[in-house]
């Protein structure tokens, strides 16, 4: 009698929306599914299990959710046994609404339960009710799950998740709670086994980055941390997103300054210019204070390039004070902005405040701050036209190279360059060439490359080979063996 064949393994989608802490979120959904027997969806093709990985903070989050959720029903209707599941920040604030509202949901989890997703999976199929498990406290931090990473060549690795400030304008710490770091060697620990997989640059990501370390009262925490993961050999770039103003030291900019691997790239929101909206905001600090961190980033880098997000239309706000925006942007000549219109966002204490600005002036004032950070981007970016540039090669960063027989790339600074395509050059790899052309939003290298460095994370991406995380605890990476670790801190 024959072995009966294998069923085929259930086949998920996960879809991320919102800011690069659910991009890394959803690596760990990918990684728990894969743990759990699950395979990835061909392309084009319906998933067994669709993840929809939401975001409270982006303006009309709860109608894009239920439109997905309603474009889904007749995809479920006609394919027996399909699941859909909802995490993330909307979840955790909407909790039940979701199901009420779109009963062909099975699963709705929070940002403190992404580990749940499997078991609550298959308790919906087992009892054929919704599953809503939503807790208010992180259970298990988010980087001691498996984790299918994206990038053969860049990574992300939370160094601490949840947020201590109170900004006005933000619902993110009511939603992923206050902060909680990571031990410092658990975090090279993490590096290291991206690392041993062929992986050249990570980017280390917190809600408020600068602030690692409150959690153990060291307040040289974080630069420390840079100065250690410089220290891991085979990486070749370290970036961080998002500091503070507030918390951010003159000992990080030296970390920067001091170690090579270390990018010259910060991204330093402001918000506003002006210091009667930065006091309603909460942010703590005011216009001379950023500016001065600005000027000394400078002095010790002066290739860095620094880029923010500004809010237009913040409660309250008069033209004089978007003047003085308008001020600090001149002054500080950003690389590039993301700018917000003000809208609200239910449960925050800037929705209540009065002083609402009317959409139009809202929109005005909008396009006369994108007028002049594009003419300054432009005039930043046309300084470098003649200069060299080192390129991380990068997938799908640019959306006409097929047009234009280019491929793209990351300058060191961060910087998107679109350079002339060469044989053999794949994403993962590093070249090097000279920048010819610039405009505002990305550069242009249109000669022959002066350099092509084939890389482990170039052949992993030529093959389809995605590193894999399975859960990486303190100092212990169950992925190769990596070499010691210098001490950091208080470990």
């Amino acid at each position: 009698m024959g072995t009966q064949p294998e069923a085929p393994s259930r086949t998920y989608l996960v879809r991320t929306y919102g800011c690069q802490m659910n991009v890394h979120d959803s690596e760990r959904l990918s990684g728990l599914l894969e743990e759990a027997g699950y395979t990835a969806a061909p392309e084009g093709t319906d998933a067994d299990v669709v993840v929809l990985n939401t975001c409270a903070v982006r303006e009309n989050a709860d109608n894009r959710l239920y439109g997905n959720l309603g474009h889904l029903r007749p995809v479920k209707d006609a394919r027996p046994g399909m699941q859909i599941a909802v995490g993330g920040c909307l979840a955790q604030k909407d909790r039940g609404e979701i199901v009420r509202r779109a009963p062909w949901v099975d699963v709705v989890f929070g940002t403190h339960n992404v580990g749940s997703l499997p078991a609550l999976l298959d308790r919906a199929r087992h009892n054929a009710e919704a599953q809503v498990e939503i807790v208010e406290s992180l259970e298990v931090f988010p980087s001691t799950l498996p984790a299918k990473r994206d990038s053969a060549y860049s990574g992300w690795v939370s160094i601490s998740v949840g947020c201590n400030n109170t900004c006005t304008f933000c619902i993110v710490p009511s939603l992923r709670g206050t902060e909680k770091d990571r031990r410092p060697g658990e975090i090279l620990a993490e590096v290291q086994a991206l690392v041993d997989q062929g992986v050249l640059e990570v980017t280390l990501l917190g809600q408020n980055v600068n602030a690692y370390g409150v959690e153990f009262r060291d307040r040289g925490a974080f630069g420390d941390l840079l100065r250690a993961t410089g220290r891991i050999e085979g990486l070749e770039r370290v970036r961080f997103t998002s500091p503070h103003p507030r918390e951010f030291t003159d000992d990080v900019i030296a970390a920067m300054a001091e170690t090579p691997v270390v990018c010259h790239q910060l991204h330093m929101p402001l918000q506003s210019g002006s210091d009667d909206v930065l006091r309603r905001m909460r942010r703590g600090y005011r216009q001379e204070r950023y500016l001065g961190i600005i000027d000394r980033v400078r002095a010790a880098m002066p290739d860095a390039a620094i880029t923010t997000d500004i809010i237009v239309g913040f409660p309250g706000e008069t033209e004089a004070d978007f003047q003085q925006t308008l001020d600090v942007v001149r002054a500080a000549r950003f690389s590039s902005a993301f700018t917000f219109q003000y809208s609200k966002r239910p449960g925050t204490p800037a929705a209540e405040m009065d002083g609402q600005v009317p959409k139009d002036v809202v929109q005005e004032r909008y396009l006369r701050l994108t007028a002049l950070q594009d003419e300054i981007s432009w005039g930043e970016n046309r300084k470098l036209v003649g200069r060299k540039a080192e390129l991380l090669v990068a997938a799908g960063e640019g959306s006409k190279d097929a047009a234009t027989g280019r491929l793209s790339g990351r300058a060191r600074d961060g910087r998107l360059v679109h350079f002339t395509a060469a044989d053999g050059v794949r994403p993962g790899d590093v070249v090097e060439t000279v920048v010819t052309d610039a405009k505002p939003h990305f550069l242009v290298a249109d000669g022959a490359l002066l350099s092509h460095r084939r890389t482990r994370a170039g052949d992993a991406s030529a093959a389809g080979v995605r590193p894999t995380t399975p859960g990486v605890s303190l100092g212990m990476p169950r992925i190769g063996v990596p070499a010691p670790l210098a001490p950091v801190g208080d470990c």
